[in-house]
């Protein structure tokens, strides 16, 4: 199961993958995209491994999910643990941030101050146009609509009285990984490298 001997056909490999970790699943066991075994909680049942075959983390690889919020998440999709898979992929979008910039702060502020129209550390685009700016400052409320809505009452409320389905889930890790792919795309500002150079 090495991967490079699948280069020219990746749908068999997930298939021959997904298969083998029905059985795998038995043994508390997993193969991973990189070819190597891992620990999961071990399955009892044939409907189980069935489960586990076609898990949150699978169905997330169909739609080609940025690889930083299974950076942020991974052991919690291998349980399907949807409630501190949002939890933790949320969170993951604030340190990713704070990485760029050198920021300490959290979530509104940290937001406001990163992508600030007169004085960004990231900027989307050129921010020369209304609609540049627009952009610049919708991304901005979609960060802090995330936190508000998913964030804070993850954070805040046992998992027992916060329920999460896992159409739901998907939805917001899709939404996370857009983030991200701007956060790819964004470009560091003279404000960012002057930031830098001060705290050196």
């Amino acid at each position: 199961m090495d991967p490079v001997r699948f280069v020219t056909t990746p749908g068999f490999f997930e298939s021959s993958r997904s298969d083998l970790n029905r059985i795998l699943a038995f043994y508390g066991l997993e193969l991973t995209k990189e070819g190597k075994l891992s620990h999961s909680s071990k399955v009892s049942t044939l409907d189980e491994a069935e489960a586990r075959a076609k898990s949150l983390r699978h169905k997330l690889q169909g739609r080609d999910i940025h690889h930083e919020v299974l950076n942020y998440c991974r052991s919690e999709l291998i349980q399907n643990n949807y409630f501190h898979a949002v939890l933790e992929a949320t969170k993951g979008i604030a340190e990713r941030i704070r990485t760029m910039t050198g920021l300490t702060t959290d979530g509104a502020a940290l937001f406001d101050e990163a992508f600030a129209i007169s004085h960004p550390l990231l900027a989307l685009n050129s921010l020369q146009t209304e609609s540049e700016q627009s952009e610049q400052k919708g991304f901005v409320n979609l960060l802090k609509g995330i936190f508000g809505a998913f964030r804070n009452p993850h954070a805040h409320t046992p998992k027992v009285v916060w329920k999460l389905e896992e159409k739901d889930a998907i939805d917001l890790l899709t939404m996370v990984s857009y983030v991200h792919r701007k956060l790819d795309a964004s470009i560091r500002t003279p404000y960012d490298a002057r930031k830098q150079q001060l705290d050196a």
